[in-house]
């Protein structure tokens, strides 16, 4: 077969993966919407937009190592507002630039990741069991120590994160980026990342083969917990103040950014190159949904309707394998 022969089909490949859809979904509702929509298409509008998509691709990233592995995170919500209440309190009043307590923050959020996953490999409870009682605690710890006040944030590097824009660019989403290229380098690239997706395929043929099923299970809810927890520090440095219920909208747009970009909600496929176009469409249809001035209920209504139907095409592709 001639170079060009075998070029044509990876370019048509290419061209019908769900990442390179959903990015094309994005381009033509951006265009769209700039066209009819005054003001839309400003670059500052659209800067915008991807810096808030950075928060839910953050949470996501872990999440789509997880649904990759075969299980999912329900407490990515409550480890993000973990981490935005809980830096404020972890700060050293002997450290001047607030890298203490981020990394602090950091240790405790992959910790709390670690601990779910340790439940799921050796406790052999249900991820969704295991991550909805993890959220529980979590809530209810929170309840306890912030109550219904808001911790204001006084950490300079954290400010930073969430408010710098050197180049013009926000340095949220400069660390999406970053957190991007590492994500689909592990998942593609690594020796695990191939253990990953061989265990949200087959865990039994994965044990058989040698895959190190408990361990890698472990990490990739570690993962999870590691960038909720860098999530949970973006949103603390962007808002300013850390309360309980800061990290509720990240749940739902978590998952619905990973099935959105072709990951199997079954496991064992998948890519975070399809969860980052998306986390923009997401952030890019509540947008829409807010300049057309809908009430709450019916902003709930729709969103709702299209995680219900992203799960719904996930099933039926699932079934088809």
């Amino acid at each position: 077969m001639s170079a060009t022969g075998s070029v044509a089909p990876r370019g048509t490949a290419i061209l019908r993966s769900r990442p390179f859809l959903t990015f094309a979904v994005v381009a033509a509702v951006w265009l769209v919407a700039g066209l009819t929509m005054r003001g839309f298409g400003a670059f500052g509008h659209l800067r915008y937009l991807v810096e808030l998509a950075a928060v839910i691709g953050l949470v996501a990233a872990g999440q789509t190592f997880v649904v990759v592995a075969g299980g999912i995170d329900l407490s990515v919500a409550a480890i993000v507002t973990v981490s935005a209440v809980g830096l404020p309190l972890l700060s050293v009043p002997g450290d001047p630039t607030g890298l203490s307590a981020i990394i602090a923050t950091l240790a405790l959020a992959t910790a709390i990741g670690l601990f779910n996953g340790l439940g799921v490999a050796f406790l052999r409870v249900h991820p969704m069991i295991m991550t909805l009682a993890m959220a529980t605690f979590l809530q209810g710890l929170l309840i306890l120590i912030a109550g219904g006040t808001a911790i204001s944030l006084d950490n300079p590097l954290v400010t930073w994160l969430g408010n710098a824009r050197p180049i013009g660019i926000p340095v949220g989403i400069m660390l999406w980026l970053v957190v991007s290229a590492a994500v689909l380098v592990i998942m593609h690239a690594t020796p695990f990342g191939a253990r990953v997706f061989a265990l949200g395929a087959n865990p039994l043929a994965a044990t058989l083969s040698g895959v190190p099923v408990n361990a890698t299970t472990i990490v990739v809810y570690g993962i999870s917990g590691f960038t909720a927890g860098l999530a949970g520090v973006l949103v603390l440095g962007m808002n300013g103040q850390g309360y309980v219920g800061i990290g509720d909208p990240y749940l739902l747009a978590s998952i619905a950014a990973v099935v959105l970009g072709g990951t199997s909600i079954l496991g064992g496929m998948g890519t975070y190159a399809g969860t980052i176009p998306g986390a923009l469409l997401l952030v890019t249809i509540t947008a829409l949904i807010t300049v057309v001035n809908a009430s709450p209920g019916w902003r709930s209504i729709l969103f709702g309707s299209l995680i219900l139907g992203l799960l719904l095409l996930s099933g039926r592709e699932s079934a088809r394998r």
